[in-house]
């Protein structure tokens, strides 16, 4: 019963557009204040996250019906530009994995561009298994070692709710560009 609490908080948080804790947070969270199964807790946070956020993303496609024409021949051309060739492509996917943006507005911007949200997310869940799998085995270290406080503290920043604002302001300002003048369609 816990597992599926955790799972639907997580799913629920991933579904946020911004200003919600992050997943590791909460995994490192649970392997602190609980006996669960570390494997568990990973695979739960991949798969719960990869969910919210993909539904993220099919949410905020929504909106683009009620954007300007304007608007949406920008982002066209910033899709096309972004999805142009095989090497793109790959740097798209890679920024997927990697990228040092809080990943809901990530997602948001690929839901704006209506870019192809299976490849997307399977590539959200590989580099999440990692980050994951690497913050609740340190946390476990920790516990281990009596030293959960220094996470617990990390996690009240205010400079983590001020980069998801200017990661909000980001997505914005993304729409405003004139994409299609930077990158013509061919």
């Amino acid at each position: 019963m816990r597992y599926l609490l955790l799972a639907a908080l997580i799913f629920a948080i991933n579904l946020l557009p911004a200003l919600a804790p992050p997943t590791w947070a909460i995994l490192v969270f649970y392997k602190l204040n609980s006996n669960l199964n570390t494997v568990a807790l990973i695979i739960i946070g991949v798969l719960a996250a990869s969910m919210g956020r993909y539904f993220l993303a099919r949410g905020t496609r929504l909106i683009r019906s009620r954007l300007k024409s304007e608007t949406l021949n920008n982002l066209q051309a910033a899709r096309s530009f972004l999805s142009g060739g095989r090497r793109k492509s790959l740097l798209y996917m890679l920024f997927f994995v990697i990228s040092p943006l809080p990943s809901a507005q990530v997602f948001e911007a690929a839901g704006l561009v209506d870019a192809p949200l299976l490849p997307i997310t399977l590539a959200f869940m590989f580099g999440r298994a990692i980050s994951y799998s690497v913050s609740v085995v340190g946390a476990s270290t920790l516990k281990a070692h009596g030293l959960s406080s220094i996470i617990l503290d990390s996690l009240k920043s205010p400079w983590g709710i001020a980069i998801q604002l200017l990661c909000l302001l980001a997505i914005y300002l993304f729409t405003k560009v004139d994409w299609a003048r930077h990158f013509p369609r061919k």
